[in-house]
């Protein structure tokens, strides 16, 4: 499937990356369209010991198998169904759990880090940033956290302070330079919505 539109849809934890993918493929009913977390992509850690997995940082790019990524999307595009990895939070590694992707019209590309490999923007037909307040990003993890993760509300604080803000300024929010769109506001900016899903159905019909 030569033809297939991938897009890149980055912007640091809590921006609304979530909610601006969820609204394309909203608006995209009727082309087949999927979703490809990047955190699929965390590495196998089933050679370092429990303890070592528990000092991993996970909003470092190193974090990350790109190369797993990239070759996954090369087969998808080339028309071929691929094998997708999970990832086990509670065991701190790769599960054995594989989800079966087979080849869409487009195919979104969602994570902190989609845009920060060279070879990963390259393959990408739209380069999205979603640039949310650092307030409103703390606040929306936070919320996330405690709610859904069972965390105290000073360990999200902590690990913000000491992971996620210094992580996000040395390495996420440099990326947006490689944006062909900023989008402010996440979900909420239905304007730029709009007009990146208009410029989806163009890149479609072309191909």
């Amino acid at each position: 499937m030569s033809g297939t539109t991938i897009i890149g849809i980055a912007g640091g934890s809590g921006s609304g990356k979530t909610s601006v993918t969820s609204e394309i493929m909203s608006l995209l009913e009727g082309y087949s369209i999927a979703l490809i977390a990047q955190d699929y992509y965390y590495k196998d850690q089933s050679h370092l010991s429990f303890e070592e997995r528990l000092e991993t940082n996970y909003d470092h790019p190193f974090a990350f198998d790109n190369d797993l990524l990239i070759s996954n999307l090369q087969s998808l595009k080339d028309g071929q169904t691929v094998e997708i990895p999970t990832y086990d939070y509670t065991n701190h590694t790769r599960s054995d759990v594989t989800i079966t992707f087979e080849p869409k019209d487009v195919i979104i590309v969602e994570g902190i880090f989609a845009l920060e490999n060279q070879t990963l923007r390259e393959m990408m037909d739209v380069k999205v940033y979603v640039d949310t307040d650092a307030d409103l990003r703390i606040l929306r993890r936070l919320m996330r956290d405690t709610a859904e993760r069972g965390r105290t509300m000073e360990s999200v604080i902590t690990q913000y302070l000491n992971v996620v803000r210094p992580m996000h300024n040395q390495f996420i929010e440099p990326t947006k330079k490689y944006a062909d769109l900023i989008i402010p506001e996440g979900g909420s900016n239905k304007v730029a919505i709009d007009i990146l899903t208009t410029k989806i159905k163009s890149l479609i019909r072309k191909q």
